[in-house]
């Protein structure tokens, strides 16, 4: 379902959703990773962005 652009709420950026097929999308090439390993590392430290960065073998 695509976002709600009426919606102005400010996203938070030092969170990955993987509900949100842009996030899911800029994430796995950002780093280098294919969609299940990105769900992998944040089920395992979570959504902050800084913690799947630093996360080993993502």
């Amino acid at each position: 379902m695509p976002d709600d652009l009426s919606d102005r709420v400010a996203q938070d950026r030092a969170r990955i959703s993987l509900s949100e097929e842009h996030e899911v999308y800029y994430w796995t090439k950002a780093l280098g990773v294919s969609r299940q390993k990105l769900k992998d590392a944040i089920e395992k430290v979570g959504n902050l962005a800084e913690a799947v960065r630093r996360e080993p073998g993502k």
